[in-house]
Parts: C-alpha cells; sequence; structure tokens
C-alpha cells in the first residue's frame, strides 16, 4: 500500500511539474534574490533598498526583451548603430592614380601542365588573354585538382562544376570576340562558404545550416563574376567562422595533413596554397585571413574595414567583420582587391576611397615602424621574423622602433562576443546550438550563451575605450607610413581588428617541422597599396611565397 501511495504521489509530482512548465499561464517574476545574484555576474553591489526600487523597472525590461523575440531577426539584419573607424582629424588622399602591375609578358604556357596549379593570377590571366589556355581548360584543370585533393584536405563543402563550366565558356566567347574583361576574365576562384550564392548552399560551416540555401549572390561574388571571374567551389570554414573544424570534420594544412589549417578562413587558404585555385576569398574579425595565411604559407590580405561589402555574407560581428582575398602573392592581393573594393549601395558601413597601387617602391623615401618589444621576445617565428627584418633593412629599410597604444585591448574583446551572441541569438534560444560539432568551453555554443551576460552598459563602455583607442592609433600612424609586426606575437591581431587597420601577411620561412612562418605588414586606414607593394617587395627579394606543399 504505502509502495502504491508513492508511485501515486510521483505521478502527481511530475504531472504538477509538466503543468506548471507548460502552462502559458506561467510568468516569471524577478524578485530581489535574483538580483542579488545577478550582480555577483557583473561585479557590482547594491542595497537591499536599490534592488527592491529596481524589481518594476526589471520585470518590465523582461517583457520587453519577450515581446522583441517575437519579431523574427534573420542574420542580415544590422543593427543601426555603426562602427565607425575613422579618427576625428583623420585625412587620406582622394586621388585615384592609374593601377600599374608587374610585366607578365614573357609567361608561357609551361610543358607540364601540372605546374599550371601554382601560377599567379598575372601569369595565368596572360595566358588566357593571349589565348594559350582556355578558361574552361583552366576550369577544368583546377575543378580535377579540387575533386582529387578537396578530399584529403576536407576543404570543400559544394563543387560549383555546373555554374563554373558555364562561366568558363561565357569568358571564352567573350574573349574570343575581343571584349576582354581585365586581368580576373576566366580565372577561376574559390570562397568562403559564409558567402551567399544562388542555387547552391550557403552553409556556414555548421550543422544548424548545413542545408541552408539563400538565393542571392553576395555582392563580392556579384564583383568577380562582372569581372569575368569564374567561381568552381564553395570552401569550408570554421563553423560560424572559429577554427578550422566544421560538420565535414577538420580542414587540414597542405603542409602537413596531421594537422588543420587553423581558421576560420580555413578552406580559402589551405586550397590555395594545394594549387586547387588561383585565389580565394576569406574573412576575418580576428585573425581568420591571418591565421591560415601563415600556417598555409599563401599571402593574405585583411583590408580596412568599410572597405569591402559584406552584403550577401554571414555576419559574425558587425564592427569587426572584414573581407579580403588570399592569393598566391602579394600582388595578387591587389589584383583581387582592386575589383571587390567599393560601396554597392546596400552596406551602410562602405567608404569610398581610392585605391593606389604601384608594384614599384622605395623603402629609402618611407618611414617604416616595427613593434620592437614583440620581435625582442623569444617566439616561435623569432628566428625567422629577424632573418625577415634584416632582409628590408636591405632593401633600404630603416626600421623605427614604436609601441602599440597602451591601452588593455584584450580587456575590450568581448565587443565580439557580445555582437556575435546577438547574431546567432535564434540559435542559442531555440538550443539548436546543440547541434554544433565543437561543444567545448571555449567554441561558440559556450561563448554565445555566456555574452547574454554582458550588460549593454559595459558593452558601449568598451566601444568608448575603442574609440580612445581609434584616436592614440591614429597618432601613431602620423609619423609612419606603415610598420612591420609578428604575425601572432602581442596584441597587434585584436587591437588592429578593433581599429579597422589593413594588414598583408606573407611567408617568411619554414618552422623546424616544415610548416610555413609569416610576417605582417600593417598599413594607414585606406592604404592598401602601400603594404601591397611592400610586402611584394620583400617576397621580390625571396622566394618562400613560390614554395608549395607535396600532396602526392
Amino acid at each position: 500500500m504505502k509502495k502504491i501511495n508513492l508511485i501515486v504521489l510521483s505521478i502527481v509530482l511530475v504531472l504538477s511539474l509538466l503543468a506548471f512548465y507548460f502552462s502559458p499561464a506561467t510568468e516569471v517574476k524577478i524578485n530581489k534574490s535574483m538580483v542579488e545574484n545577478a550582480e555577483k555576474i557583473i561585479g557590482l553591489d547594491f542595497t537591499d533598498a536599490k534592488r527592491d526600487s529596481m524589481l518594476d523597472a526589471l520585470n518590465n525590461q523582461l517583457k520587453d526583451y519577450q515581446n522583441l523575440r517575437k519579431i523574427s531577426l534573420d542574420n542580415a539584419v544590422p543593427p543601426s548603430i555603426l562602427f565607425n573607424p575613422i579618427p576625428v582629424d583623420f585625412k587620406s588622399t582622394q586621388k585615384q592614380k592609374k593601377i600599374s602591375y608587374s610585366d607578365y609578358s614573357n609567361v608561357k604556357l609551361p610543358k607540364n601542365l601540372d605546374d599550371l596549379a601554382f601560377y599567379s593570377i598575372g601569369e595565368l590571366a596572360h595566358l588566357i588573354k593571349t589565348k594559350q589556355i582556355t578558361s574552361t581548360e583552366l576550369t577544368k584543370f583546377f575543378i580535377s585538382r579540387l575533386k582529387k585533393y578537396g578530399p584529403k584536405l576536407h576543404c570543400v563543402i559544394t563543387l560549383t562544376e555546373e555554374l563554373a563550366l558555364q562561366q568558363a565558356k561565357k569568358a571564352d566567347e567573350e574573349i574570343a570576340k575581343g571584349h576582354y574583361r581585365g586581368m580576373l576574365h576566366g580565372i577561376p576562384f574559390g570562397v568562403k562558404d559564409l558567402l551567399a550564392t544562388k542555387k547552391y548552399k550557403t552553409t556556414w560551416g555548421a550543422n544548424p545550416y548545413k542545408d541552408q540555401v539563400i538565393d542571392e549572390d553576395a555582392t563580392v561574388i556579384k564583383k568577380l563574376e562582372n569581372a569575368g571571374a569564374v567561381l568552381v567551389a564553395k570552401l569550408s570554414m570554421g563553423a560560424l567562422a572559429w577554427g578550422d573544424v566544421w560538420f565535414g570534420g577538420m580542414t587540414r594544412n597542405p603542409w602537413d595533413t596531421t594537422k588543420g589549417s587553423s581558421g576560420s578562413s580555413a578552406g580559402s587558404a589551405a586550397a590555395t596554397s594545394a594549387g586547387l585555385v588561383p585565389f580565394a576569398i576569406g574573412t576575418e574579425t580576428w585573425g581568420s585571413i591571418v591565421s591560415p595565411s601563415t600556417v598555409c604559407g599563401v599571402s593574405g590580405l585583411r583590408p580596412t574595414y568599410g572597405r569591402v561589402s559584406r552584403t550577401g555574407a554571414m555576419a559574425l560581428s558587425w564592427s569587426m567583420d572584414k573581407i579580403g582575398p588570399i592569393c598566391r602573392n602579394a600582388e595578387d592581393l591587389a589584383i583581387v582587391f582592386n575589383t571587390i573594393k567599393g560601396p554597392d549601395g546596400k552596406d551602410q558601413t562602405l567608404y569610398d576611397y581610392p585605391f593606389n597601387y604601384n608594384p614599384k617602391i622605395d623603402f629609402k623615401k618611407l618611414k617604416i615602424g616595427y613593434l620592437k618589444s614583440d620581435f625582442d621576445k623569444k617566439y616561435a617565428f623569432h628566428k625567422n621574423d629577424s632573418l625577415a627584418l634584416e632582409t628590408l633593412k636591405k632593401l633600404g629599410a630603416d626600421l623605427i622602433p614604436i609601441e602599440l597604444p597602451d591601452i588593455p585591448v584584450n580587456n575590450i574583446a568581448f565587443i565580439l562576443n557580445a555582437e556575435a551572441a546577438a547574431a546567432f541569438d535564434e540559435l542559442t534560444r531555440s538550443n539548436k546550438d546543440d547541434l554544433m560539432v565543437r561543444q567545448i568551453k571555449n567554441a561558440w555554443p559556450n561563448v554565445f550563451r555566456a555574452a547574454r551576460f554582458i550588460p549593454a552598459v559595459e558593452y558601449i563602455n568598451a566601444n568608448r575605450v575603442r574609440y580612445l583607442l581609434i584616436q592614440k592609433m591614429n597618432e601613431l600612424m602620423k609619423s609612419i607610413d606603415f610598420y612591420i609586426s609578428p604575425s601572432w606575437e602581442g596584441d597587434n591581431l585584436l587591437l588592429t581588428n578593433l581599429t579597422g587597420h589593413p594588414c598583408v601577411v606573407v611567408p617568411d620561412g619554414f618552422s623546424e617541422n616544415g610548416t610555413p612562418t609569416s610576417i605582417t605588414f600593417i598599413g594607414r586606414l585606406f592604404d592598401e597599396g602601400t603594404i601591397i607593394a611592400a610586402a611584394k617587395a620583400f617576397q621580390d627579394a625571396t622566394d618562400f611565397h613560390k614554395k608549395h606543399p607535396k600532396l602526392d
């Protein structure tokens, strides 16, 4: 009898709990105890009387949140508050000069066609323009390599073969009629799979979105198509732009396939490094072009914030996201960037400044800084970076020691987390974040949840500190034309992503285990041309960018 009573009691209890949780009348009321506990999370301490006074306001705010959550906010909807990276008294050239590139007129079709895998854009462009090879032939060549090596590197999410062959055929027909659009006409390329493409999936590298189709072309893809380029693949990325792990596994480093290619532009860097595409498009919020370009031994450009339209791109952090090219060499960066830059009439964060590039640069006429205290540290790339600095000195650079503004940038890095949590608010609230592959503490699902407890006041004050940082960086950049930095050591990578400054990263040697190392050139706002030319001069004096991984 006692046992039966316990069973009945248990059933009643369960039914009561179900009724409580699923009753439409259930309403959470914030009380003083909740407020006191919440204070500990945000580092505040109010009196009991103040807690009591807040209750009505807090409960009203909670109702506001609940009502706002009934409004569907697509990832493509930006906040009305726009980040401005331009300092108070910033001045930049308004004159567009004629852009010139190196002379590629001596380029010939190689006897071994496999060598085409590592030809630069400039070299391939000359072959197509002079009709030594057709875009269709070149496109089929790279599609074949993508099919052969893509599975080994886990760097391809979707092959766009049907589209690519159509675009290549169109390019060949136009060129045959004498309508040559420029150096990207007929050149195959790949994109990080956070850029929307018509009729193809845009997965963001994450399980919850692996079947997502956004039936539009991102502005960057439209601009490349208008230049005649040929889209051959949607390339892998760390899930929701973190790391190199996506729903298909870990993207591999072509130099050591037991290791990852870093992230989050993992597939873009790996595919370019392995000669599966002549170039690819990546994005950076905090190192996602610099890092994979480094470990894969390719050249990457992170443009100034506000240079390249993000229309049609997955939003992670509206005030930090940037789109840029990953290429074989520095000059290829200029060729691609000149096509993708500029306003599109949709992305309201864009600035219309000229892009001036000339491969001829005289280091003796420039003031070049370097982060001496960072270079003096003992870190992984120290030896190769020291040799790189010596190379620059031999080229005429008088390196001026500089120090970055003394502002604790790591303490305002949560700006990114707050924006990312907002961008993926519905993912967190729906518990679909459980579908993500990486579920460790230091991964998006947990970071999104923790970011819900960042107060709006702290987020705004962090951006006020960021304003001070921007002004201090402006004062520093007035004294130099550009500066050199270790790619990973110190605070430079985070700091310049917060301020929006452009950078070029290029290989400068190899580690003891044979994987590439890199060095970084940081430029003034909207002055990508100078740092690309400087990086090209460094590459002309070295040959690290001409070495390629062996995959067979």
